[in-house]
């Protein structure tokens, strides 16, 4: 085959040639990452709740803009470690990061720069030289005045030379579209990573597991849904289309059982439908799910609880 007749290395689709790649998001607790993510790939595949720290793995999620696949890696909130898995979870975050070919920093618009991000500003100058391109989110843009709105862009780019900086409401929507088109030219050239239909990369095992741990999360109070974690045990498929999953709630300490039962059960009866309805609207089809509670009080500690979330299990500091 001589020059003139080599096709081209680049592949094409429908509106020209195909890009592709990761882009990781990273913040502080609650900045918004997994609102954004959902938003992006236009359904749920994150959770979303108002406790901090819900995030723990890394959860990608793929949006399809034009001829560009993005991929997004919702990661979890950047903190101070104080447990195990604390550690696991910022190294998660980090990891994300590194492995990206573009990073999103969200930022929330009402509180600004704060001693969490000006820590996240000097691990990215410390880690990101010379990989991938950072970009500034700036969320929840509702919430302050215009003039606050460029002050706060100002003093951000001093510290930290972005790439670009959008100013958004992940929630509403505002200015999701503009990010959105930025990635997809952004992102190197080169074929799409994931068939164009599939929105996530997790086993459906784990955004089964994910879901129950987010009705669980939105029902609880205080430190309870930081003690537990949720894992599907089984995955039965049946005749007629439906499944089966059985799962297991794990939690830290004899009296979290009883709170998560719940008076004559009605609480994990109330978790269990809602995660049910969930599911099966997410997979369109019929789910029967069943959810056991079981007290394993050194579950933090034991290196298989964070293989099933998708962690390192660490020691020493992140």
């Amino acid at each position: 085959m001589t020059e003139d007749t080599a096709p081209d290395a680049t592949p094409t689709g429908p509106t020209g040639p195909t890009r592709a790649g990761f882009v990781a998001l990273i913040g502080e607790p609650n900045a918004g990452k997994s609102t954004l993510l959902n938003r992006m790939v236009g359904a749920k595949v994150s959770i979303v709740t108002h406790k901090v720290q819900t995030t723990r793995a890394r959860i990608r999620g793929i949006a399809i803009e034009g001829a560009s696949q993005l991929v997004f890696v919702d990661t979890p909130g950047i903190f101070r470690p104080r447990r195990r898995l604390d550690r696991s979870m910022v190294a998660a975050a980090w990891g994300g990061a590194s492995d990206a070919d573009i990073v999103l920093l969200l930022i929330e618009a009402h509180r600004g720069l704060t001693p969490g991000v000006q820590s996240i500003l000097a691990a990215l100058k410390e880690n990101m030289s010379g990989k991938a391109r950072v970009a500034l989110v700036i969320n929840k843009i509702d919430r302050v005045k215009a003039e606050v709105l460029l002050a706060l862009s100002q003093s951000m780019n001093e510290a930290y030379p972005f790439a670009h900086t959008f100013m958004i409401s992940a929630e509403r929507g505002h200015g999701a579209d503009d990010l959105r088109h930025w990635l997809a030219n952004e992102v190197p050239l080169g074929p799409w990573l994931y068939p164009e239909d599939q929105i996530a990369d997790l086993p459906m095992r784990m955004i089964a597991a994910e879901i129950t741990r987010e009705k669980l999360t939105l029902r609880l109070h205080e430190e309870i849904p930081y003690q537990l974690t949720v894992e599907t045990e089984m995955w039965e498929e049946r005749k007629d289309g439906s499944a089966r999953v059985d799962q297991i709630i794990y939690v830290a300490r004899p009296g979290h059982k009883g709170i998560i039962l719940g008076k004559h059960g009605e609480t994990i009866k109330a978790v269990s439908q809602a995660a049910r309805a969930e599911l099966e609207e997410f997979m369109g089809r019929k789910i029967h799910l069943f959810l056991q509670v079981k007290v394993r009080e050194n579950w933090l500690d034991e290196a298989e609880r964070f293989r099933e979330m998708g962690l390192d299990f660490r020691d020493g500091d992140a």
